[in-house]
């Protein structure tokens, strides 16, 4: 460990494999698609999506939090107290200022705007909530998570597009070198499984139509994948400076050794097909780490499940290494969380680390043609590891790549 690394010192999750980091894992662990029909997409032509099962807002953070803000905010807000507390850390007594918050969101609210547009067109433009704005602001979700936790430091949200939960834990990691904070909760956020979400997605042809077969649709690497799955979830860390870490006796489930990002500049939703960018993302994650190819014993893949994507992320993979380290992709059983999917990799990708376990690939069946790759499936797998990737790639082609190591 050197003093360029910054610990991971507690994690919070809440995403459909499971409320809470553990019954994620878990439901990671168990390697079964949770693509189910959602009773909010009836009617549409692609109607099923991943969803946190059992999450109630209200029970959980109150109706004086709840009625102000968008799902998306209560998501985060519920992950960054596990997070928290994981980390045995009490805001009660912690120097405020020197506490930062940088959460990513991609498409952030948006589950009431339906009925406020009704109110709009039918002329009630009294009856328009108060708070319809600040409930789906982007910023908001990072102020609120301020305010619940009393973190009074740098206060940051980032968009980049899928790309936006790796970038925001990237942006803290920079932070934290710079001095600007000791302490940084970073994540993602987003709860996109709304009516215009499907629909949008489905009139791009970036959404699998296996309604037949919901739970079966995520599918990345697999020869039969046509699209991903919805999903929606929250992923916090606890990044420390190491000597702030030590000084307080934590814990730490790992380190945060590089950050790589880049841009492809090449199209609005298609990949550069040379993968280009997103190798540069992995090569400067490396070199930020001072970490060699032989370090990365495993690498938490992007895997949307898109054709595009998978052949792109595949090819590059195995040409930065020749002979890639075992690869897995969480969407195959949480579906693509947009946003949030970044920074649910990077906590996933610690926890791998820390029990030397990598979660299985769901519904890989068969490996596409000319992907040269050692992908876990059906069952999760041990595997000695000091080093690993995780990857996220965005709309736009914004590429983010985070290096971790072992604690």
């Amino acid at each position: 460990m050197s003093e360029r690394e910054v610990a991971v010192t507690g994690i919070g999750m809440v995403t459909p494999a499971g409320l809470g980091r553990e019954a994620t894992w878990d439901g990671l662990c168990a390697g079964e698609g949770l693509g189910a029909f959602d009773e909010d997409l009836a009617g549409l032509p692609v109607d099923f999506s991943c969803r946190v099962p059992g999450f109630d807002g209200n029970a959980l953070l109150g109706r004086r939090i709840t009625w102000r803000n968008d799902r998306f905010i209560h998501l985060a807000m519920v992950a960054a107290r596990e997070a928290v507390a994981d980390a045995a850390l009490d805001p009660a007594v912690w120097d405020a200022p020197r506490v930062a918050i940088v959460i990513g969101t991609a498409s952030n609210g948006g589950d009431r705007w339906p009925q406020e547009y009704r109110n709009l067109d039918e002329g009630r433009v009294e009856a328009i909530s108060p708070t319809a704005l600040l409930r789906s602001l982007p910023n908001m979700v990072a102020g609120e998570v301020s305010k619940d936790l009393r973190a009074l430091g740098p206060c940051l949200t980032t968009s980049t597009a899928c790309a936006s939960g790796a970038t925001a834990v990237g942006t803290a990691r920079d932070l934290l070198r710079a001095g600007a904070c000791d302490i940084a909760i970073a994540g993602g956020t987003d709860s996109a499984r709304v009516p215009m979400g499907s629909a949008a997605f489905y009139r791009m042809q970036a959404l699998s139509r296996r309604c037949h077969d919901p739970a079966g649709a995520s599918r990345p690497f697999d020869a039969d994948r046509d699209g991903f799955v919805l999903s929606e979830g929250a992923a916090m860390l606890i990044l420390e400076r190491p000597l702030h870490a030590r000084a307080r006796g934590a814990r730490v489930r790992g380190y945060l050794s590089g950050y790589g990002a880049s841009s492809d500049g090449y199209h609005a939703t298609r990949p550069d097909p040379e993968g280009a960018g997103a190798r540069r993302a992995v090569e400067a994650a490396l070199a930020d780490a001072r970490a060699e190819l032989a370090e990365v014993h495993h690498v938490n893949a992007h895997g949307t499940s898109t054709p595009l994507n998978d052949d792109v992320e595949a090819a590059m993979l195995s040409a930065v290494f020749r002979t890639p380290p075992p690869v897995t992709s969480l969407k195959g059983v949480i579906g693509h969380s947009l946003g949030a999917a970044g920074a649910v990799d990077a906590a996933c990708t610690v926890l791998s680390l820390e029990r030397q376990l990598i979660p299985p690939t769901a519904n890989l069946d068969r490996l596409d043609d000319g992907m040269d790759l050692d992908v876990v499936t059906k069952i999760a797998r041990r595997h000695r590891m000091e080093g690993a990737l995780s990857n996220s790639f965005g709309f736009g082609g914004q590429n983010a790549v985070l290096f971790f190591r072992a604690a």
